[in-house]
């Protein structure tokens, strides 16, 4: 409790604040939308039995954790912070598949700047030899990256208003 002002959560909850209050430290009376948003998803009781089940130098990260979840639950009430995870994951992965396009197109265009070299004779028979030697440039022969890129700003995500 500072000074003579109730902590939010008493405040919210029209209690006078002890001083031994398990919410003072965490929710100042100077930013009650922190614990009103925490308290309508996992409701003052069971945030106090979280908080006083921990160490006092744990609490701190706890409070943080339950806002950020409390937040990601009113933006997505099924998912929460587990739709944003997902969707950023997603992100990544098309991300690294479009460097990947890129790369092999780079080295495409690395391959057929270089000059001929001639090569030693090669056993037909020898799988890699034959194709490094006669179709590998067909195989890196790829449409342009930006058809990936433009592909995936097409797609609409669920979470697009969570992360922009």
């Amino acid at each position: 409790m500072g000074g003579n002002s109730p902590c939010a959560s008493c405040k919210l909850l029209r209690r006078r604040c002890a001083k031994d209050c398990v919410f003072a430290p965490y929710f100042p009376s100077d930013d009650p939308h922190k614990f009103a948003i925490v308290h309508k998803v996992f409701g003052a009781s069971n945030v106090s039995k979280m908080l006083q089940e921990l160490s006092v130098h744990q609490r701190a990260d706890a409070v943080s954790s339950l806002v950020y979840e409390a937040n990601a639950r009113m933006r997505d009430p099924v998912y929460g912070c587990v739709g944003a995870i997902s969707y950023l994951q997603n992100q990544v992965s098309q991300l690294q598949m479009q460097l990947a396009v890129a790369q092999a197109e780079i080295l495409c265009i690395q391959m057929q700047n270089e000059p001929v070299m001639p090569t030693p004779q090669m056993d037909p028979e020898d799988d890699k030899s034959f194709l490094l030697q006669n179709n590998l440039p067909q195989y890196l022969n790829f449409a342009s990256s930006s058809n990936v890129i433009h592909d995936s700003l097409k797609r609409e995500s669920i979470f697009g208003d969570i992360v922009s």
